[in-house]
C-alpha cells in the first residue's frame, strides 16, 4: 500500500484509499542525448507549486475538491535503464490494479515507456496521445534501444500501426519521418487536430504523454533539449484540458523538466501549472 508524503505537490494529500489519482515521479535522465538535470524536474516541479493557487480560473475548479495522491519519488537506480523501467512499471500497474489513474512525473521521456507497459497490461486497446518537439522514433540511438530518443518507437513495438497520435512535433532524423508516414499520426509543428483525434478515439483507453519541450523554449527554456518553433503555454494549457478532460485518459506523464537551465524559476512553474490543469480536467471515477 502506498503512503502518503509531507512534501507533496500543492494540496494532493489525500491518502491512497480515497484517491481517484495518484503522482509519482521518476527522477531518472540516463540516457539524455543532449544536456543531462531531468533527474531534478519532480523535486522542482513540486517546489514551484507553493507558488501556485489549487484554484484554476481557467476551469473554475480546485485542486483541494478532487482525490489526488502524491506518492513522492521512486528511487531509481542510475546505472539501469532497465531495472529503472521495471520500478516504474511495478509502481504504476499497483496503481491501477487499485483501480486508480497513475500519472507520472519525469524525468527524461524513457520513463514512459515503464507506465505504458503497466496501463497497456490492463488495457490492451489502449491508445498513445504524444506532445512533443521530437519524434522519439530512432529504432536506436548510438546502438542503445533503451533511450529517450527511442521510447516512442518502444511503445510503437507493443501495440503497432494505428494506435500512436503524435502532436506539436518538429524535429527528428530523416529516417524517423519516413518510417513516421508508414507507421503513426503525426501532425507537426503545432497541436491542431487535437480535437479530432478525440473524435476518432471515442471512449477508447489513452495514455497521455507530455513532454514539456513541445513549448517553444522562448516559454521553457528549463529543458535539455530545447528546440525552437515550439506552442505557447496556453496553447499547450488548452491542449492538455481537452485530452484529460474529453479523453478517456487512463494513465498519464509530464517529462523532460531539466530546472537549473532556467534558474528563473519560470520554466517549472509553467510544468507546475500544467500538471495542474490536466488533475483538474481529468474526470472522476475511472
Amino acid at each position: 500500500m502506498l503512503k502518503p508524503q509531507i512534501d507533496v505537490y500543492m494540496a494532493c494529500d489525500r491518502p491512497f484509499e480515497e484517491a481517484e489519482t495518484v503522482l509519482f515521479g521518476a527522477p531518472f535522465d540516463s540516457t539524455t542525448s543532449n544536456r543531462p538535470g531531468t533527474r531534478f524536474g519532480p523535486a522542482a516541479l513540486r517546489r514551484e507549486s507553493y507558488g501556485l493557487e489549487t484554484y484554476s480560473p481557467y476551469q473554475d475548479r480546485d485542486l483541494g475538491d478532487i482525490a489526488v495522491m502524491d506518492a513522492g519519488d521512486l528511487e531509481l537506480p542510475m546505472g539501469s535503464s532497465q531495472l529503472a523501467l521495471e520500478a516504474i512499471e511495478a509502481q504504476a500497474a499497483e496503481i491501477l490494479q487499485a483501480g486508480k489513474r497513475p500519472f507520472l512525473i519525469g524525468g527524461e521521456h524513457l520513463v514512459t515507456l515503464g507506465a505504458f507497459r503497466a496501463a497497456l497490461q490492463k488495457y490492451p486497446d489502449i491508445a498513445l496521445i504524444h506532445f512533443d518537439a521530437h519524434t522519439d522514433l530512432r529504432q536506436e540511438y548510438l546502438g542503445v534501444e533503451l533511450s529517450h530518443a527511442c521510447v516512442i518507437r518502444r511503445c510503437w513495438d507493443l501495440i503497432g500501426d494505428g494506435r500512436i497520435f503524435q502532436f506539436g512535433i518538429r524535429s527528428g532524423d530523416r529516417s524517423e519521418w519516413l518510417w513516421g508516414r508508414e507507421h503513426v499520426f503525426c501532425h507537426p509543428f503545432d497541436l491542431d487536430g487535437v480535437e479530432t483525434c478525440l473524435e476518432q478515439l471515442g471512449n477508447k483507453p489513452i495514455y497521455f504523454t507530455v513532454d514539456l519541450d513541445v513549448m517553444d523554449p522562448s516559454v521553457f527554456p528549463g529543458t535539455g533539449t530545447p528546440e525552437p518553433g515550439g506552442v505557447s503555454f496556453e496553447a499547450l494549457r488548452r491542449a492538455v484540458t481537452a485530452v484529460c478532460g474529453r479523453g478517456n485518459v487512463v494513465a498519464c506523464d509530464v517529462n523532460e523538466l531539466s530546472p537549473h537551465y532556467d534558474p528563473s524559476g519560470a520554466s517549472s512553474a509553467a510544468a507546475a501549472k500544467i500538471v495542474r490543469e490536466m488533475l483538474l480536467a481529468l474526470p472522476a471515477g475511472r
